[in-house]
């Protein structure tokens, strides 16, 4: 295991011009199991990697993908790498509640200024 924890591939943003398209060519075409859909957004299980389809994020419009890498614990990751001079877009937040944990982000981009992101399922109380 790395310095800050990454375990896995925990999601990957596929940017998508037309969501509700995008989403009946993954869910139909492709066979993938429709996790979820919310806020403009479609979640996806591929092979327990989550695909997640959206518009563009940020005020670019990246065309590629965006990695997620899951961390069991965001704020130490973020300080480790914000110390060794990873540059982030904002501090980490909290995304989304779900059922049994708060699903935490925070993005960076990487030495060639791709968008990428830490994610963290943090469990509730």
């Amino acid at each position: 295991m790395n310095a800050i924890g990454i375990s896995r591939l925990g999601q990957v943003h596929i940017p998508a011009q037309d969501v509700e398209r995008a989403t009946g060519f993954y869910k139909d075409m492709l066979g993938l199991p429709l996790l979820f859909t919310t806020n403009g957004m479609a979640f996806f299980n591929c092979g327990g990697v989550r695909l997640m389809l959206s518009r563009p994020e940020g005020t670019d419009s990246q065309s590629g993908s965006i990695l997620y890498f899951s961390v069991p614990d965001i704020a130490a990751a973020h300080n480790r790498l914000t110390q060794g001079g990873v540059r982030f877009e904002a501090e980490p937040r909290k995304i989304a509640e779900m059922p049994t944990h708060d699903l935490w982000m925070a993005f960076f981009r990487d030495s060639e200024q791709n968008l990428m992101a830490l994610m963290s399922e943090v469990p509730r109380n």
